[in-house]
């Protein structure tokens, strides 16, 4: 029976991670700042009884260090990670007050991601080291990540980061026998992206997401694009030359900018 603890779980990608572990039977640990919605999903899923609910924030290195060893005693240890928790606001360098929503994504999408995983890494070496073959770190980055968006310049930088950290942290790993896995959704349908304004290519459920994250968690794949046509579409981008990536993406339609109170 797996043990998974996730971040950002009492909506989107995060909630649809936990139904998919719950029916296969796995314990969960759940956290995030929704405490009722946390609570509602914990509730209606399979053996519910069974998982451990942690309302927090993310940026709350302590409280999430906490949860991870209540987590870590109650089960005896963990198998998988997955830092999930994230956040996307359109921002502008030119306004000085976007500062402000700049570091609180680099807060909630890099810093707790190394956050999150940095209580469980030396539960999962003593695993790895007893012959368990299951212990995964997951970050989830985004194709967001591969080239900078015009109006999303926090978010792809705040994605671009997790993937250069778990790819290095997966090389700090490499002989210990755990598994860094870095996912990169594409445009998933959620809460998140359903505010946006402009067309999204390949818009994925997030049940059927879910379902082909976590077979690609539990092959400890290094990297992968879901869906598999946005990989296509992200390797083309990083080909594209700078003045041919300029031309075209300077045109595209920006994410659209909340004003700060």
């Amino acid at each position: 029976m797996k043990r998974v603890f996730i971040t950002g779980a009492s909506s989107g990608i995060g909630e649809a991670l936990a139904m998919r572990y719950a029916e296969q039977g796995a314990i969960l640990g759940l956290a995030a700042r929704r405490e009722p919605q946390l609570r509602e999903l914990a509730a209606r899923l399979p053996n519910a009884q069974k998982h451990r609910v942690y309302p927090l924030d993310v940026t709350d290195a302590a409280a999430l260090r906490a949860a991870a060893e209540d987590f870590i005693v109650a089960n005896g240890g963990c198998d998988v990670v997955i830092a999930n928790a994230g956040i996307s606001r359109g921002t502008l360098t030119e306004i000085a007050d976007d500062l402000a929503v700049f570091e609180r994504i680099l807060a909630t999408n890099v810093s707790a991601t190394f956050a999150t995983f940095s209580p469980f890494i030396g539960t999962m070496k003593r695993q790895a080291q007893a012959g368990s073959r299951d212990c995964r770190l997951v970050g989830i980055a985004s194709v967001a990540g591969i080239r900078g968006l015009p109006g999303a310049a926090g978010y792809s930088a705040s994605k671009a980061a997790v993937i250069s950290y778990c790819e290095s942290l997966r090389v700090e790993l490499a002989r210990s026998g755990v598994r860094v896995v870095t996912i990169a959704p594409g445009y998933i349908d959620t809460p998140m992206t359903r505010v946006n304004r402009y067309p999204m290519p390949f818009l994925m459920p997030a049940p059927e997401f879910a379902r082909r994250a976590v077979e690609a968690i539990d092959a400890g794949v290094s990297y992968r694009v879901i869906p598999w046509q946005m990989g296509v579409v992200a390797k083309l981008l990083r080909l594209l030359p700078n003045a041919l990536y300029d031309l075209a993406f300077s045109r595209a339609p920006h994410k659209t900018r909340e004003p700060q109170p």
